[in-house]
């Protein structure tokens, strides 16, 4: 017999608030922009020269901006950072250390300004229903989810749901989803491996702390049942990690995509993820269906809500 879920305000309250302003990963004041530069161009796994050749510009004089006896242009650092990566937050962090004022903004999602933002996530997260998808900030912080996701969370520990809900907890943690993950061997190696590569790309510390955390709990010894969808998982093999959950209407297996803000120019927009989960099966399609449609609250969503 299938379950009605949660209605779709199951989170509401407990979603991240985004404020403005710059929050950079450590005062920039005590590092030189040498030592800033040369964090990146080894994170890289770049040389000197390496870097001067891709930049089109003197070995010599990225040696001396690195040691301090050239103080580089704020052009020239935008066009370093350009072809280190160098996430945008990261950016201004980089021109503080080197004396100039930044040059991406930072906004609210609530500002006015985000208005168009706002509508194109919800759009995004409404048009994916009756699959479940999601808004996360740079640190997996929850920042909007779709009615379907709420259907799922049946179970899951309070605590897990108090904000900032962050996405990695409440996935890994033994109080959360992670007793109903019937594969949550594979999934946790899925999930940690992301936070791995996000902190390679950007060494966050908050990140680092968090992916300690989530990879010191326990993994649950649940039995993993043979699962009824077997030859479509066959089939993805290779293919994509499935997430399958165990649920009182049956196991719902999905596959995830990940879209982000391409060409973003504002911090919090460039940082801003979309987690769609589509279904590996018609077994699933037709539960989340059959859920959605029993579902009381046919409304929507705010994409950032009151704590």
């Amino acid at each position: 017999m299938l379950v009605k879920g949660k209605r779709s305000n199951y989170l509401q309250g407990r979603c991240t608030k985004h404020g403005a302003g710059y929050d950079g990963h450590m005062n920039t004041m005590q590092r030189s922009v040498g030592d800033v530069l040369r964090e990146w161009r080894q994170r890289r796994h770049l040389s000197q020269l390496d870097l001067a050749n891709e930049a089109e510009i003197s070995a010599r004089h990225l040696s001396f901006v690195e040691t301090g006896r050239s103080k580089p242009s704020r052009d020239m650092l935008v066009h370093l950072a350009d072809h280190l990566r160098v996430p945008l937050r990261d950016r201004n962090e980089l021109l503080l250390a080197g004396g100039y004022a930044p040059v991406y903004p930072e906004r609210s999602l609530d500002a006015l300004s985000m208005a168009v933002v706002r509508q194109a996530v919800d759009v995004m997260l409404t048009g994916h229903e009756p699959y479940p998808a999601l808004a996360i900030d740079r640190h997996w912080n929850l920042i909007s989810a779709n009615r379907a996701l709420g259907l799922l969370l049946t179970g899951v520990a309070p605590g897990l749901l108090e904000p900032p809900v962050n996405v990695m907890r409440l996935s890994l943690h033994p109080n959360g989803l992670a007793s109903r993950i019937v594969n949550i061997t594979e999934w946790r190696e899925h999930l940690i491996g992301r936070l791995r590569f996000e902190i390679d790309v950007g060494g966050d510390p908050l990140l680092i702390d968090l992916a300690k955390e989530v990879g010191a709990y326990p993994v649950s010894n649940h039995a993993t049942t043979a699962t009824p969808n077997a030859t479509e998982l066959s089939a993805m093999a290779g293919l994509v990690v499935p997430f399958q959950l165990r649920t009182e209407a049956g196991i719902l297996s999905f596959f995830s995509a990940t879209t982000v803000f391409g060409t973003a120019t504002e911090v919090t927009l460039s940082e801003l993820a979309i987690e769609s989960f589509f279904p590996v099966d018609r077994a699933t399609a037709d539960t989340m269906h059959h859920l959605m449609a029993n579902d009381g609250d046919q409304g929507t969503r705010e994409l950032t809500t009151d704590e």
